[in-house]
Formats: C-alpha cells, sequence, structure tokens
C-alpha cells in the first residue's frame, strides 16, 4: 500500500509539474514584437541585458548623424524612450504573474514536541494542504494566461500610442522651424525697406506717416520672429523628451521643411470597419471580457467552499514506567478544514464579479460605438485638411505673389503708396503662414487618423475580479 501511495504521489507531482507555465525567452515580446513590425513596419525591443542596451545605443546614433527624418523619429523613440521600456517591464510582472498562478500551492510541515507529567513526551509532525487551491489550479492558470495575453495587446498599444505622439512632436517641431524661416526672412526684407526709408527720409523724399508705418511694420515682425522661436524652443524639447534623448544626443538635426502634400489623398473603402478590426483597444476589451467571465464563473463555483485542507499527521508517544521500561505507541491520522458558510454566503463576491463583467461589455459598446464615430471624423478631417492645404499651395499663395507683383510695379510707377504696399506684404506673408500652417495640419491629420484606426484613445483599466478567497484559519492538530 506504501509503494502504491508513494507512485501516485509521484504521479501527482508530475501532472502538476507539467501544468506549470514556464517563462518565454524574451519576457513574453515576440507577439508584440510581430505585431508592430506588421502595423507600422519598425522593430521594437526589450532592453534585459547591457549588451541590448550597447546595440539600440549605436543604432540610435547612427540614425542621429544623419538629418532625422519622421521614420528614423519614430525609430529612435522605440529604441531609446524608457518610458515604453517600462511599458515591456510590466509586460515581464505579467508574465511572472501567469507563471506563479500556474505553480500549485507548498504543501507545509508542522513540527511539535509536547512534554507531559512524569515522563510522557511526545514528538509528532503533520503534513498539510490546501486541496480546494489544488482543485481551483487550472481554472486559475487559464485566467492568468488571459490576463498575459491582455498585457501583450497593452504593450502593442502604448507602442502604437508612442509612434503617434512622435509623429505628431516631429510635425510640430519641423512646421515651428519652418515657421521661424519664413518669418526670419521676411523681417529681413523688412529691415531694408525700413533702412531705405529712414535713409530717403533723411533726404525730404520720404515723409514721417511712411516712415512710421515701415519702422511699425518691423518691428511687429520682430515679435512674431521673437514669438516662433519661442515655439521653436518648446516644440523642439517636446520631441526630445519623447526621443528619449539628452547630453551630446540633443544637436539632432531636422529637415528644413515639412513633407511635400502628395499627389492625391488615399480613398479609404469604409474606415468603420478597419477600425473595429484592427484597434488594439477594442482587442484589450474583448480578451478582458472573456476574462472577467472566467473569473465570474470560478467565484461562482466557490462561494461555498472557500477554504479546504487536508492534514496528515504522525505522532509518536514515549512513556517511561516506574521501572525504567520505556512504551511507545505510534499514531497516525487524517483531519480536514472546512468553513461552514453561516454569515459569508460568497453572494457579495458573486455580485461584484458580475457587476463587473457587465460593466467591461458596456465599456467595449460604448467604445465601439466612439470608434466608429472617431474613426469617421479623422478620416473627414484627413480629407478636408488635404483640400484646404492643395487650396493653398494651387491658388491663394500663387494669387497672392502675383498681386505682390503688381502692388509693386504699381508702387515703381508711383501709382500706389507705400501704405498699399505693406498692406499687401502683410497679407503675403499670412498666406504663406496659413499655407505653412495647413500643410501641418494635413500631416498632423494623417497621424490621427492612424492613431483612430489603429490605437484609438486611452485604453481603460483592467476590472480586476479577486478569485482570492478570504483568508481562513483552521487550526489542524491531532
Amino acid at each position: 500500500m506504501s509503494a502504491l501511495s508513494r507512485v501516485a504521489g509521484a504521479t501527482l507531482v508530475g501532472l502538476l509539474a507539467a501544468g506549470c507555465a514556464q517563462f518565454t525567452d524574451d519576457g513574453g515580446m515576440a507577439p508584440v514584437t510581430d505585431g508592430i513590425r506588421r502595423e507600422i513596419g519598425r522593430d521594437v525591443v526589450k532592453l534585459s541585458t547591457p549588451e541590448d542596451a550597447r546595440r539600440a545605443r549605436e543604432r540610435v546614433q547612427a540614425l542621429l548623424a544623419e538629418s532625422l527624418t519622421e521614420e528614423a523619429a519614430v525609430q529612435v523613440a522605440l529604441l531609446n524612450n524608457r518610458g515604453l521600456q517600462a511599458a515591456y517591464n510590466d509586460l515581464g510582472i505579467s508574465e511572472a504573474d501567469y507563471v506563479q498562478a500556474s505553480l500549485p500551492p507548498n504543501p507545509a510541515i508542522v513540527l511539535n514536541r509536547t512534554f507531559g507529567t512524569g515522563s510522557f513526551v511526545e514528538f509528532g509532525f503533520q503534513l498539510v494542504g490546501n486541496l480546494l487551491a489544488f482543485a481551483t489550479l487550472p481554472a486559475k492558470t487559464e485566467i492568468a494566461k488571459r490576463e498575459f495575453e491582455e498585457a501583450r495587446y497593452r504593450a502593442i498599444a502604448t507602442t502604437l500610442s508612442l509612434t503617434i505622439n512622435v509623429r505628431r512632436a516631429f510635425i510640430r517641431a519641423l512646421a515651428a522651424q519652418q515657421r521661424l524661416a519664413l518669418l526670419e526672412q521676411a523681417r529681413e526684407t523688412a529691415n531694408a525697406s525700413a533702412q531705405m526709408m529712414k535713409q530717403l527720409g533723411e533726404t525730404g523724399a520720404a515723409n514721417k506717416l511712411d516712415q512710421a508705418r515701415v519702422a511699425a511694420f518691423y518691428a511687429d515682425l520682430s515679435v512674431q520672429v521673437a514669438q516662433a522661436r519661442l515655439a521653436v524652443t518648446t516644440s523642439r524639447e517636446a520631441l526630445t523628451r519623447i526621443l528619449g534623448l539628452w547630453g551630446s544626443d540633443l544637436d539632432y538635426r531636422l529637415p528644413s521643411r515639412l513633407p511635400v502634400l502628395p499627389a492625391a489623398v488615399e480613398a479609404l473603402a469604409d474606415v468603420e470597419i478597419d477600425a473595429m478590426r484592427r484597434r488594439v483597444d477594442l482587442i484589450i476589451l474583448r480578451y478582458e471580457i472573456v476574462t472577467l467571465a472566467k473569473s465570474a464563473n470560478f467565484v461562482n463555483a466557490t462561494r461555498y467552499l472557500s477554504f479546504l485542507e487536508l492534514g496528515l499527521g504522525y505522532r509518536n508517544e514515549i512513556e517511561t514506567g516506574s521501572t525504567g521500561e520505556q512504551t511507545s505507541k505510534n499514531r497516525y491520522g487524517i483531519e480536514l478544514g472546512i468553513v461552514i458558510p453561516v454569515f459569508d454566503t460568497g453572494q457579495a463576491r458573486l455580485t461584484a464579479a458580475q457587476e463587473i463583467y457587465m460593466r467591461a461589455i458596456n465599456r467595449l459598446v460604448e467604445r465601439s460605438v466612439n470608434a466608429r464615430s472617431e474613426a469617421r471624423v479623422a478620416y473627414s478631417t484627413y480629407r478636408a485638411t488635404y483640400d484646404i492645404a492643395r487650396y493653398y499651395q494651387s491658388r491663394i499663395v500663387p494669387l497672392r505673389r502675383q498681386i505682390s507683383s503688381e502692388v509693386l510695379l504699381r508702387y515703381n510707377g508711383m501709382l500706389s503708396d507705400v501704405f498699399e504696399v505693406l498692406i499687401d506684404e502683410r497679407e503675403r506673408i499670412n498666406a504663406s503662414i496659413g499655407s505653412l500652417d495647413a500643410l501641418r495640419d494635413y500631416h498632423l491629420a494623417v497621424a490621427d487618423l492612424q492613431a483612430a484606426l489603429t490605437v484609438g484613445g486611452t485604453v481603460p483599466p483592467s476590472g480586476v475580479i479577486n478569485t482570492t478567497p478570504p483568508p481562513q484559519t483552521i487550526p489542524l492538530g491531532l
């Protein structure tokens, strides 16, 4: 019988060990890497070793050695942003929780030695195991596995959100830089006009009103240049932060101009269906609902039986008689500890689990409705900003240049005065800035459209159901 027990025990241990989850070689990063490469064609890496950090650093320096393009900026952030690395650490923590949940509980051994009156001595031990934990181990493992899969999609969502924010910061920094260059060029022209007007005033060829108008125009442009310089500093620092750069890396170079407007917009047949299929926040919520359903079923199954322990004991009693003769008695026993659900029947935990599950369903429905609307708005904005930028480039700016040429000819022919020239110059500058802003808004709309189709807004916090029964203490003793 003892041999049979040993075989049964070894078989049980083998089955439990076979059911235990194992750590992946990359901390669960393989699906994240594949998903990001499939979605945006970029590489992501978790910096787990000094060698990983060294290789990433070398690649970042190589990218920064050239003029930084938008795609290069995205790759730098994926390799260098430490907030993203912290999100990957969260994924590793989730994997550790999954592996931990798959492990069977360790048995406890209790040793005791008792001294009685006279020459009575007792020695014993107990081997105590949580039967409920063993019985519910497969269900807990499955729930933890689902939560780990959900954590992988959260890592993908964080990565996609970062790439979109990098694109937005890059476009804003580049537009601010180009705006400053445009205003500085206009101010140089205004400065030359002011100097010429001052010289003409000294000879009496220009009146004081014209001199004051030109000087005021130059002063106004000087203020706009100062504001543009501040915008360049703040927007570049925003880009620097999201790229994770500091020290000698701050001298990175940006292109001089925004990317040109494409010849035509991309026609998307049905952005709503695309958003429903690709958006990671919806995928996460679907995973969460399945996990919560399993958790609710688990709570329902254990609502009454929240504590069950089995104790196997051995006790040896030694008593010395008056003649000095010792008698020894061996005793074996088994005890079962169970909680009687008199006051806490588990109804509160079950109700909470059901409410959390329904909350997740309502969140998914709400997020799905919002996702459809966000996709429609993002695509409409994308089309509208393209049309506006195209109209600026094809009509407004060329017409302003034509008007400026005609006004200058009329001024040279003494058919118009300085005031009309200044008004025209201000309108021409405003048209150029408007065209630049329209081009910037178009590129931002491209990033916003990508966000609406892939990651959406902020992923809501996970609605975790507490599947751990309330702690109970049942004395076990022979």
